[in-house]
Order: C-alpha cells, then sequence, then structure tokens
C-alpha cells in the first residue's frame, strides 16, 4: 500500500510537474486528463494494491489458524502475486515506451509530439527523491521476497506433516 499511499500524498506535484513539461513543448495540459494520465491514487492504482493486501491478510489469518485453505490458496494466490509484481516492473521500465506508442496510436498529431519521457521525468520530479528508485525497489523486494518466503514456508509445512 506504500505506492498509493505516495501517489496520494505527491500525485498533485507530480501533475502540475508534468503540466508544465507539456506547456513547455507547447501542448495544452488538458491532454492528460482527456487521455486518462494521472499520477495521484486514483482507480487501479489504490484498487488493486488494497485487494492484494487484503486477500494476504485473509490468506495469513487462515494460515495462521491452521485452516487448510489458506495453504491452498496461498499456493494459487503467491504465484500470481509474483507474476503481477514482474509485470509491475516491466511496467515501470517501459512507461515511457508504452506512452510514446499509446500516443502514437491515437493518431493526433500533437500528441504524437509529445516527449513522454521528458513528460515522466517532469512528473517523477514531483515526487521525493526516495520514492523512486528506493520505496519502489524496497516494495519489489518486500513483495517477490514475502511472496517466495511463503511459498518456501508452506513447501517445508507440507514436507514436515
Amino acid at each position: 500500500m506504500s505506492i498509493p499511499l505516495v501517489r496520494h500524498r505527491y500525485g498533485a506535484a507530480a501533475k502540475t510537474a508534468a503540466e508544465a513539461e507539456l506547456q513547455r513543448q507547447g501542448i495544452p495540459a488538458s491532454v492528460l486528463k482527456e487521455n486518462n494520465l494521472s499520477f495521484d491514487a486514483s482507480g487501479h492504482e489504490t484498487i488493486v494494491p488494497a485487494t492484494v493486501a487484503l486477500i494476504m491478510t485473509v490468506l495469513a489469518a487462515l494460515q495462521l489458524t491452521g485452516n487448510h485453505w489458506g495453504q491452498t490458496l496461498s499456493w494459487i494466490f503467491q504465484p500470481l502475486v509474483l507474476v503481477g509484481n514482474v509485470l509491475i516492473i516491466y511496467s515501470n521500465l517501459t512507461a515511457a515506451k508504452s506512452v510514446q506508442a499509446a500516443f502514437a496510436r491515437k493518431g493526433d498529431p500533437m500528441l504524437a509530439r509529445i516527449d513522454a519521457t521528458a513528460l515522466l521525468k517532469a512528473a517523477e520530479s514531483g515526487f521525493p527523491r526516495w520514492v523512486m528508485p528506493i520505496l519502489q525497489n524496497i516494495r519489489h523486494a518486500v513483495v517477490m521476497g514475502g511472496s517466495i518466503l511463503i511459498l518456501i514456508l508452506i513447501l517445508i509445512a507440507l514436507v514436515v506433516a
């Protein structure tokens, strides 16, 4: 839940920085809203992590109470968390390219002129320096490491039992 909290706190500053970059490029700032680009914690940026956190809490409670469904559902869910996190990392690494391609697909010459790399770099400057990459990498390490640890502990429990 760390990234949605940070986006909620600093998203407005990121939006302001992105809008300033668009104006520097001679593009109306309204293209952000028109193309559903946001830097806050609205929509899936909060719903997905909150849902994952809720499911992980339920699975932990099931496991701690000795309910066999905890292990079974964790075997299903934890690999999905790992794959989801890999997709998030890939998305972060290819964000500028993806935004540029999405703008190009729209067929709007104004959107095609946008330097997506500069736009995203400007938006990133609206967040404190510790967010990217420090908090982001810590988050990935905790999610991936935690998921792997859970799977290992379940495997050990199965072998011991």
